[in-house]
């Protein structure tokens, strides 16, 4: 019997040596560049709304085309979401954050400077470069930032995105009315230029670094892939056999849990989409507020967001991670429940809605650093759950909206909201308490 030949020696821990360690960067750095870049995740989409109007008479666009001002990103954020797995891969998370806000900027330009086609054509450059920054963030987080303070780089990100976007819609109508509508959107690509010329400066040593240290045909971002488990041989050994054993079972209970994670952060797209959507309108329908009274009440469910963005950090500091969901998870099911039962006090369930939202995002991203164990690992698993929450977030409000003209009252859309959030709850403590266990 011919006798195998042996294959290419594995690199001895010398070698490995050798290369350059690729720095890792202090965490108040990481924060900043995560901020600077979270205030051009939502904020290019929220500016158009505060000025549709203005939009609809410069260009002609009907309500369905305005609609899609919106609706664009956020199905690019369920489409695009391979694109952005594929961009990390190839050219590592530094080199799609840039190619991100570039993104981003350019359509914001180009969006400002034509007809209804242009507008769009710059909406959906917006949308498809904001979903490499969406599924990009929780990679630098697993890589950048130890795992205990993971649940606060999330907050921080969640609660800069709402104050963005409250900023832009507060910001944009008096800009408006001095400059027009076209130059008022466009003047937030000064946001985004900034966090462009930050995170060009701040990749750079790394950037450097890393390309130092890859071996000769080997991509830079290869070598932060972590490989599936292999098949054990007889020849291992017992001791090699369980390693396996436990890196197998733990690979299919990362599954699981992402799974669960995807379902977790349907409910939360749906029932945060469906009422950033409506609940204006229910208020003005049910309680007879007038558009800037409605108006204000909604944006209390904005605003308190940042509650929930930094309450589940702190709470998850001195807790288990499933208690800081289980929280969430009831402050998402008293808004939908306290506006069928108890519709005067929507100020409050708005409140309480508002900390649902931004802690939930928090508490879905926090699980993901804890059970990827590479950065290949923490893009795959971000694009599939938001992924599947985004297609969830362009269903959800257009739903709610056909359940309320068929039967003419808000009830109906209400408890959908209530069943998404019903599925956030099951899902999300299911997913808090696998990933607890090592």
């Amino acid at each position: 019997m011919p006798r195998l030949q042996p294959g290419p020696a594995a690199p001895t821990k010398e070698a490995a040596t050798h290369r350059p360690a690729v720095p890792r960067p202090a965490l108040p750095w990481v924060l900043a560049g995560i901020v600077v870049m979270s205030l051009s995740l939502r904020a290019p989409i929220i500016a158009p709304t505060a000025v549709i109007g203005d939009i609809q008479a410069g260009t002609g666009l009907s309500a369905a085309g305005a609609g899609l001002l919106t609706g664009i990103p956020v199905l690019l954020f369920a489409l695009a979401t391979p694109l952005a797995t594929r961009t990390i891969r190839r050219f590592g998370p530094e080199a799609t954050v840039i190619l991100c806000l570039a993104g981003v900027l350019a359509g914001t330009v180009l969006r400002s400077v034509g007809p209804a086609a242009v507008v769009l054509a710059g909406t959906v450059l917006i949308g498809t470069a904001m979903t490499l920054g969406n599924i990009v963030v929780p990679v630098i987080i697993r890589r950048d930032v130890p795992w205990r303070q993971a649940a606060t780089a999330t907050g921080a990100y969640s609660a800069t995105m709402n104050v963005g976007s409250m900023a832009v819609l507060l910001g944009t109508p008096p800009l408006a009315g001095l400059v027009g509508w076209r130059w008022a959107i466009a003047a937030w690509g000064a946001v985004t230029a900034a966090g462009l010329a930050y995170w060009l400066f701040r990749g750079q040593p790394r950037r450097r670094a890393a390309g130092a240290g890859a071996g000769p045909g080997e991509p830079e971002y290869a070598r932060s892939t972590t490989a599936a488990p292999r098949t054990p041989r007889t020849s291992d050994g017992p001791g090699a056999l369980a390693a396996t054993a436990r890196a197998a079972a733990e690979h299919a209970r990362n599954r699981r849990i992402i799974a669960l994670l995807v379902l977790t952060f349907c409910g939360q797209s749906a029932s945060y989409y469906t009422t950033t959507a409506w609940l204006p309108l229910l208020l003005s329908d049910t309680r007879g507020l007038g558009p800037g009274a409605s108006g204000a009440a909604a944006s209390l469910f904005q605003i308190a967001a940042i509650i929930g963005a930094f309450g589940v950090p702190l709470l998850a500091a001195r807790t288990r991670i499933w208690v800081p969901v289980a929280v969430i998870a009831a402050c998402w099911v008293v808004l939908p429940a306290g506006l069928l039962a108890a519709p005067e006090a929507y100020v409050l369930w708005a409140v309480v809605g508002g900390i649902a939202q931004g802690g939930g995002f928090t508490a879905i991203f926090s699980i993901v650093p804890r059970i990827a164990r590479s950065d290949n690992e923490a893009a795959s698993a971000s694009a599939r759950i938001q992924g599947g929450g985004y297609l969830a977030a362009t269903v959800a409000p257009p739903l709610a909206g056909w359940l309320h003209t068929a039967t003419g009252g808000w009830t109906a859309p209400l408890f959908l909201v209530l069943a998404a959030t019903l599925v956030f709850a099951g899902s999300g403590l299911l997913a808090a308490r696998l990933s607890e266990r090592r």
